[in-house]
């Protein structure tokens, strides 16, 4: 799958976090992005100022990371969209 540096593509990752049991939030700071877990919430933090392609490539690294499964998401779309994702190296 090819990476594609655009809004429509950072929607769609966002809508594999809104079908997790992670919450996505934009956070601004002089921070690393990453994921924590906070009194028992799983949250994933963004900086608010990446530009897009900053948001894309940290969220990719993050679902890798996570390890999501795709069994684990009910609508198939976002099955087959992480899917493809898992297959996706990342190019820096």
């Amino acid at each position: 799958m090819t990476v594609k540096y655009t809004k429509n593509f950072l929607d769609k990752l966002e809508n594999l976090f809104a079908s997790s049991e992670f919450i996505l939030r934009y956070e601004k700071g002089s921070f690393k992005s990453g994921y924590c877990i906070l009194k028992e919430n799983k949250v994933v933090i963004i900086n608010k100022y990446y530009t897009i392609e900053g948001k894309i490539n940290t969220l990719i690294d993050i679902i890798k990371e996570l390890q999501f499964n795709p069994k684990d998401f009910q609508e198939k779309k976002n099955q087959d969209f992480l899917g493809e994702l898992q297959q996706t190296e990342l190019k820096l």
